[in-house]
């Protein structure tokens, strides 16, 4: 195995100083408070890293809570510090965008088990001076709702205007609104779920092969080592970043078209564009995201179904709700279909929640929610607006585009 470059390590030390001393504000708390998880094992002490944008009225009553995806982090809408990117979704939150930070405040917190800045496999164990690795509990999205709902505790927030997320931002959202009824007043669960999927299981599955099949992984414990296991995560994130996009997206993006050359080489280098592509998505992963931190929040996606400790109905996750419900989904969207963004509707139907559904036309896949999509953009903001007359917040003062 070759040599890492300079630039490699220098982003390896990048991601390891955020980890451990993130350039957010981050909450510490102590072993007075340890969070209790679903492994019943106890958590402290442990951190929550946030950013936050716009301003938090007198009364505290337009916060709006982003949960993010698997491989995000908390600079929605602010420069990424390891890779200098604008935030992963800064076309939807900002001054006079979908989520308008000139009317509500926004905060958006890097999940338990995370690694840019919460407390993670990556982070120090108190009780060996060394980072945790795989003596890191294992962990739900419940968890990660729990660490959030200190954070509102922290902040003084009392009651969410609304809380957002798509992917598994959206299974954090479902969780918020079953577990804390009395905090949310709006929900937006986006390209979602109530459970993970057989399939998508099997995804996580390879993707967790292949980290722990690499050599440099040595048994989860490669902080001491010295090592990072970059060529398992790349594949892993190769693997999973096919399933974000749509075969329509794939094909108009490359097609069958070769990477910097007329012929093929008759060898196993990256011959064609989206060879080479998604090459590029596993390597430029890797300088960003903890390995262990993969392994353990696929884990908690996988563990994710709202039916359990409900006798199996989903319904029942959300009896007595007051919240409000945008539920949306995307029609190229393979990796979480509009059946089972259906079937929540449907559940909210069966306990009369205020629930409305919106099926986006868009080939773009999964992904889409990230991406440029003037309908979706559209139905958020309209709900929001909607729902923040309801709230006593006001409308739109002006025409956005």
């Amino acid at each position: 195995m070759t040599a890492a470059s300079p630039d490699v390590i220098a982003s390896v030390a990048r991601r390891q100083s955020e980890i451990h001393a993130p350039s957010s504000p981050v909450v510490h708390f102590d072993e007075s408070a340890p969070l209790r998880l679903a492994c019943q094992q106890d958590l402290a002490p442990f951190s929550i890293a946030y950013e936050t944008y716009g301003t938090l009225n007198a009364a505290k009553s337009n916060a709006i809570l982003i949960c993010h995806a698997l491989t995000a982090d908390q600079y929605v809408a602010s420069r990424h510090p390891i890779t200098g990117k604008p935030g992963w979704w800064d076309n939807m939150v900002g001054p006079g965008k979908p989520i308008d930070t000139s009317r509500f405040f926004v905060v958006c917190s890097n999940v338990l088990g995370g690694c840019m800045g919460s407390t993670g496999p990556a982070s120090i164990n108190p009780k060996t001076g060394a980072p945790y690795g795989l003596d890191f509990p294992v962990i739900t999205l419940g968890d990660m709702v729990e660490a959030q709902a200190r954070l509102m505790d922290h902040l003084g927030i009392d009651q969410l205007f609304a809380v957002i997320g798509g992917s598994m931002g959206g299974m954090q959202v479902l969780e918020w609104s079953s577990r804390f009824k009395d905090r949310v007043f709006a929900a937006v669960p986006i390209a979602t779920a109530a459970w993970h999927s057989s399939q998508n299981i099997a995804f996580h599955e390879v993707g967790r092969q292949a980290v722990m099949a690499d050599p440099e992984w040595a048994g989860g414990n490669y902080y001491a080592a010295g090592k990072v296991p970059r060529n398992g995560l790349a594949v892993a994130r190769m693997a999973a970043h096919i399933t974000y996009l749509s075969e329509e997206a794939l094909h108009r993006k490359f097609g069958r078209s070769l990477q910097d050359r007329s012929e093929k080489t008759f060898s196993f280098s990256a011959d064609f564009q989206v060879e080479s592509y998604l090459r590029h998505q596993g390597s430029t992963f890797v300088d960003r995201f903890d390995a262990n931190s993969y392994l353990y929040i696929t884990r908690a996606l996988d563990y994710f179904d709202m039916r359990e400790g409900r006798d199996g109905v989903l319904a029942n996750a959300f009896r007595g709700t007051k919240t409000r419900f945008c539920v949306v989904s995307f029609t190229s969207d393979w990796l979480y279909p509009t059946r089972e963004s259906r079937r929540i509707v449907q559940a909210l139907n069966a306990v009369a929640a205020n629930v409305s559904f919106v099926e986006i036309e868009s080939d773009k896949g999964h992904d889409a929610f990230l991406l440029d999509e003037p309908t979706f953009h559209a139905t958020v903001r309209g709900f929001l607006n909607a729902a923040a007359i309801k709230r006593g917040l006001g409308g739109e003062t002006e025409k956005q585009p």
